[in-house]
């Protein structure tokens, strides 16, 4: 069933997990996502980029999503991740989007209000929750360029940012970057401690993937609600991919048998992320 963050998240921060948030871009991802995360009885966010919607994106994406949530007895969350475009945002509202983010973390924080504060008022009207950013978390985009250096959250400007834009979610940079790492990130728990103290509102954490469990509990324990997770599942879908060019005995393999390794990849990273986020068993009681 479809749902808003609030529905998700408030349960999660009140009881300390974190609900797994994954890029779903096409039928395999959302498929496989949507089963794994039913078997564990995990709510789940499926997450999609401006860029995946282009074309035709937002007919295919929605109708397959929309049409098959009713079947699974789990909350699931329709989330449009890093929007920048305020007419996109209205756009994926009126085609069911359930949540939305709007990314003003490389303007000024005036303008991050004004604009985020846009996004809420329009949003609210349809029930849809709205998470936005403050600081900014860096590393590498999807395209391969430069995010830039990550800045991380004033906590002083968290319980503003929130009173006056009546967000229902915040993204906070505490040293973790978008991509593939480079090296190991070390997350700044007493920052995260001080916002937490502060924040109305449960905290999001991008860049998931590659950050040692151990961190990620301790992020948890201390405030996030919501992890961001991507790169980990390219990285299966890749491996998954290698093996099925290697194990198939026809020249013609039947798509079940061609996409089944790519699935069980997949299967086995969201398995250990919904274990690492402690959401096992918080969907449907």
């Amino acid at each position: 069933m479809l749902v808003n963050l609030n529905r998700v998240l408030l349960k999660a921060r009140k009881e300390k997990y974190a609900v797994p948030a994954f890029d779903c871009t096409d039928d395999i991802l959302i498929r496989t996502v949507l089963d794994t995360a039913e078997e564990q009885n995990s709510p789940v966010i499926l997450m999609v980029l401006e860029h995946d919607l282009k074309g035709k994106g937002f007919d295919y994406i929605t109708s397959i999503v929309k049409g098959v949530s009713h079947r699974y007895n789990i909350p699931i969350v329709l989330h449009l991740d890093h929007a920048t475009d305020i007419e996109l945002i209205k756009k994926a509202i009126h085609y069911g989007f359930t949540s939305v983010m709007y990314d003003g973390s490389t303007l000024s924080f005036e303008e991050n209000v004004a604009n985020t504060k846009e996004v809420v008022d329009f949003a609210h009207q349809y029930n849809v929750s709205v998470e936005a950013e403050l600081g900014r978390v860096g590393g590498n985009e999807i395209d391969g360029t430069d995010a830039g250096e990550s800045l991380l959250t004033e906590p002083e400007e968290v319980l503003r940012f929130v009173n006056e834009t009546k967000v229902d979610a915040l993204a906070v940079s505490i040293g973790t970057s978008h991509g593939v790492y480079v090296a190991e990130p070390e997350l700044n728990i007493p920052r995260l401690k001080e916002i937490s103290d502060i924040s109305p509102v449960p905290l999001v954490l991008h860049g998931g993937s590659g950050t040692p469990i151990n961190q990620v509990k301790n992020a948890i324990e201390n405030g996030i609600s919501k992890i961001n997770l991507y790169a980990d599942l390219r990285i299966a879908m890749f491996e998954g991919l290698k093996k099925a060019a290697t194990s198939q005995s026809r020249i013609d393999p039947l798509p079940d048998q061609l996409f089944l390794p790519i699935k069980e990849e997949l299967k086995k990273v969201i398995v250990n992320k919904i274990e690492m986020v402690g959401s096992q068993n918080k969907g449907i009681e």
